[in-house]
Formats: C-alpha cells, structure tokens, sequence
C-alpha cells in the first residue's frame, strides 16, 4: 500500500509545529521550562521529537509555538 502525501501543516520552513515543555508541579503551582521541539514529517503521519535535555521527574507536553509573541524566558508559566 502506498503512502499518500499529505502537507497538514502551514508552518515557515524548518519552524517546529510544536514546542516541548517539562512540566512541573509545586503545590498549585505549574512551572514550565522549554526543553525542545517536534517537527512535523512531510508525509503527516509523524513528528521527530529533538529534546535538549531530558526530564527525569514531571510531564512533557507539546504546544503549538505562539506566533505573535517574542520567546519567553524558562521562567514559570501557569
């Protein structure tokens, strides 16, 4: 069976279609700290996940980057 070609993302060329958090809990508190970025495959079916480091403790999770504000610095994020 072949593959079809599918292009499900509007991203600018080598600009990442999510950004990858780690995620931590303190008692109500979230603090979120970037520790990479996911790449869509061109064929749609995947992502290729490029973490600069590796969390040990807590979640990651994949947002869509924002478009209209300047990087934020890995101060908390709630």
């Amino acid at each position: 069976m072949a593959r079809e070609k599918n292009t499900p993302t509007t991203h600018a060329p080598n600009a990442p279609a999510f950004l990858a958090w780690h995620v931590t809990q303190k008692g109500e508190k979230s603090y979120w700290t970037k520790v990479g970025a996911a790449w869509a495959h061109k064929d749609g079916q995947g992502f290729t996940l490029q973490l600069e480091t590796c969390p040990i403790n807590g979640r990651i999770v994949l947002r869509a980057p924002l478009e209209d504000t300047p990087p934020q610095d890995d101060s908390g994020r709630s």
